[in-house]
């Protein structure tokens, strides 16, 4: 990691779709959308959490850049833990006399190659007298916004801005934690949105609700990658529960200063299912550097590479942000978060259960 660049932390919350649950059936979490919902909770980022009792649950995330942190909580009912980062496998524990009050750095790890990478959990359960459960909050990392000496602003863009172009039928609801209290929605199989913009990052934020299915999205060139927008909320996946403050559905950085184009498509299939499109964020820096993303087989830059757990410290001259996550292509660092196989999206496109748009 250059020091002296514009370094960006990027918070990724349990709730953002560029989070690959392998079975959302074997984690709960807090129903956002209830009455009695604290988003405020200081335990959880965003009071939000996903919590499983079950070995073998698993998560990953795709990610470029230099470092990455991974924070859940740590207690007498938490158990043992793999994380595997590209080719490395370690196991560590979150067993602890006491449980934790708020977030808790579970795994960090320094000095990679600014390259994609995969990042795995895997819960092991209980480890002799330690305890079956493992929380996940949130997941933070780093990537290089702009280069050293160079500033960067970011910039909102509304569902209504004239930047968005649409094919389809789209609707609009409204609600105070909308970014500008509002949203654009569809439930048509092929419906599109498109943006252009120029920037060195882009964040594209929605809303998630259990009525959400498969969509895809495409960045220049590259191949479209697909995201599954649904969400275990609220225990046995409940029709009703909702995510209304903007979760991210798409992040792509390391961007050179051309004119480059998202393609968001919403595959609704038999379900009619929904896509939520809040806003985009693009990041524009005054200076334009792409990164020349690293190709090893070792996560990092030496064998000196380091796992950590404690409280990391915040990278010199960064800066941060809320969301993540990214598709690969040979000109940027979108490393394809929560791309689906084909037979996951034929599942998912064709798996039958009733939905309701409140």
């Amino acid at each position: 990691m250059d020091p002296k660049a514009v370094n960006t932390n990027v918070t990724i919350d349990d709730f953002d779709t560029v989070l690959v649950f392998a079975d959302q059936g074997q984690w709960t979490t807090p129903d956002p959308s209830a009455k009695d919902f604290n988003g405020n909770d200081p335990k959880y980022l965003r009071g939000t959490y996903h919590l499983t009792e079950v070995a073998g649950a698993a998560v990953s995330l795709n990610f470029t850049g230099p470092a990455i942190y991974l924070y859940g909580h740590t207690g007498p009912r938490f158990g043992s833990y793999e994380i595997q980062l590209d080719t490395q496998t370690i196991i560590q524990s979150a067993h602890g006399a006491e449980e934790s009050t708020g977030p808790t750095l579970l795994y960090g790890a320094e000095n990679l190659t600014y390259g994609n990478h995969q990042l795995s959990l895997k819960n092991l359960g209980a480890k002799g007298a330690e305890g079956n459960a493992f929380l996940l909050d949130f997941i933070q990392y780093t990537f290089q916004a702009a280069p050293a000496g160079a500033t960067i602003r970011n910039v909102t863009f509304e569902e209504d801005n004239p930047a968005f172009s649409f094919t389809g039928e789209w609707g609009h609801n409204t609600s105070p934690a909308f970014s500008g209290g509002g949203t654009t929605y569809t439930h048509g199989d092929g419906a599109t949105a498109t943006f252009k913009f120029t920037g060195s990052a882009v964040y594209v934020l929605g809303d998630i609700k259990n009525d959400h299915r498969v969509y895809g999205i495409k960045l220049d060139g590259s191949a479209e990658q697909f995201y599954n927008g649904t969400s275990g909320c609220g225990g046995a996946f409940g029709l009703t529960c909702e995510q209304q403050v903007p979760i991210l559905k798409y992040f792509a950085s390391n961007l050179d200063q051309s004119e480059h184009t998202v393609v968001i498509t919403n595959y609704a299939g038999v379900n009619s299912s929904f896509f939520d499109l809040d806003s985009v964020v693009v990041t524009v820096p005054s200076v334009y550097e792409p990164r020349q993303l690293a190709d090893s087989g070792s996560p990092f830059v030496s064998t000196s590479g380091t796992a950590t757990t404690g409280t990391p410290g915040t990278p010199t001259g960064s800066q941060s942000s809320s969301g993540s996550g990214a598709p690969a292509n040979s000109n940027n660092s979108a490393a394809g978060i929560g791309a689906l196989n084909s037979s996951l999206l034929l599942l998912l496109l064709f798996f039958s259960l009733f939905h309701r748009r409140l």
